[in-house]
Parts: structure tokens; sequence; C-alpha cells
């Protein structure tokens, strides 16, 4: 990627409701879509309860912006994050935010970064209220990220083992399993099909691109990595229902997959 080309954004995190340890993770994810420019952490930061954040902050050159609780049951913390992503906004500086939390009180601030057109990118839990997970471009689970990182360092880890030892073959059972639930998920297959039928062309075969821009578009939390697949195409080509099929690209002289839905399934 030139260099020109990367997406500056404004990574802001709640600290109430997001975790010190999940930072790593999140940073890794981050790089993924731009650099981002600016990092603040908003909290209480007299409270022992955020005492965890200190180390991360540092390591990770995070501003604290402390926030006080002046009055019991009110979040000024929320105030004070909302405050500053619109100061931010209006610096023209940003092609988008990362917004760290499980609070659905950001909806109506990731909804208003939108409609100025800007990138809205939540990462929070899975209860994290759909309201705000819809409100955003992309909503990443931090237990997924996670996940993908504790994969990470075991693979590292394997990869130092000498060389005399045997790896350990996959628990067979345990794949099965985890194909056949993905392969009986009915609202995955649902979601699927409404895309399919959405960017299907004439002849009823629809270009994977296509259907994964659907379903990102109606699902801002969908994520093939929450299905245990690293990407779209590889969840796709597990799933019994679906047929595919690779097709050449006169422009480009390349090929792109095309999919539909199996006849009997349909």
């Amino acid at each position: 990627m030139n260099i020109t080309e990367i997406k500056r954004f404004a990574l802001l995190i709640d600290a109430d409701n997001a975790q010190a340890k999940a930072i790593d993770a999140i940073l890794t994810e981050a790089a993924r879509y731009g650099d981002a420019t600016s990092r603040r952490c908003y909290g209480d930061w007299t409270n022992a309860q955020l005492s965890s954040w200190k180390n991360v902050l540092n390591k990770h050159a995070i501003q604290p912006i402390q926030q006080f609780g002046y009055t019991s049951g009110k979040n000024a913390t929320d105030s004070a994050l909302i405050i500053d992503a619109m100061d931010l906004l209006y610096t023209d500086k940003f092609n988008g935010f990362f917004l760290v939390s499980s609070d659905s009180d950001f909806t109506k601030l990731a909804t208003r970064l939108r409609e100025a057109g800007l990138e809205v990118i939540g990462i929070g839990k899975r209860s994290t209220p759909e309201a705000f997970r819809s409100a955003c471009n992309k909503f990443i689970f931090t237990e997924t990220i996670m996940d993908d990182a504790i994969e990470s360092d075991e693979s590292k880890q394997n990869k130092n083992h000498s060389s005399n030892i045997s790896p350990v073959s996959p628990d067979k059972s345990i794949l099965d399993k985890t194909s056949y639930e993905v392969s009986n998920d009915n609202n995955l297959k649902n979601l699927i099909k409404e895309a399919v039928d959405s960017a299907s062309e004439e002849d009823g075969w629809a270009n994977l691109g296509g259907v994964g821009s659907y379903i990102n578009r109606v699902d801002s939390s969908f994520d093939p990595r929450n299905y245990g697949f690293s990407k779209f195409s590889k969840l796709i080509k597990s799933l019994p229902y679906i047929e595919s099929k690779d097709r050449k690209n006169s422009e480009s002289g390349g090929s792109n997959t095309y999919i539909k839905l199996k006849d009997s399934n349909a």
C-alpha cells in the first residue's frame, strides 16, 4: 500500500466499558484499517478499578483523559469522549474513528460521524447492544480478535519447537462439530441467501465480493472469524449448501469467484 493511501483514524477508548487486556489485539486489528494517529482513553483515573490500564497506556502511547464522576449514576466519561470526538471531526484530519466500548450510549455519536462521511469502526464485547453495533460501518468483537491473538501466539510457539517433534493433528471430532454447527446456522444461511439474491446476475450466480459487501452493509458485526474462518471465501466454500466456481475476468485477466445456493437447498 502506498503511504499516501493509508487512512488516518482517531482511536477513542471508553475505559469504563473496555478491557485493558484486549488493547494489544485491538491495536493489531486497527492497523488492518489504517493508522491510529490519535489515541485517547477516557476514565476517572482516581478510580482503583482502572489501575490495570496504567502500563497499557504507557506502552502504547495512548493519552489518558481524566474525567471525574461528578454525580453518582451519571457517566461523565461518555460525555467527554463524545465532545472530543466532535472536536476531532471538525479538524478534518481523519478518515474515520475507532470507538472502543460496549456502551449503547455511543450509538448517536457513531451515527453522527457516519453522516459526516467518516468510517466508524466499533470494537466491543459480543454483549454490545445491537443499536450501537448497527450504527457503525463495522463492529468487531473483542472476543474474536483476542482469540486470534492467542492462536497467533500458539502458532509462533509451535514453530519454535524442534523439528524432531511431530506436529499434533487437530482433533477431528472438534473440527467436525464446528463444521456441523456452522452448516446448520439458520441465521447465517438466511443472511447468505439474502445476499446472493441481492447480488446475483441473470443466471443466478453472484460475485463473491458483491455478496460480502452486501452482508457487511446489513450486518456490521459479521466477521468470518466469528465462525472460525480467517477469510470470508473460506467460510463460504465450507458450506454444503453453496456452489462456487471461478470465472475469468476479461479486463484484468484474472478470475473472480461466483457462488449460488444449491437447488436442493434454495
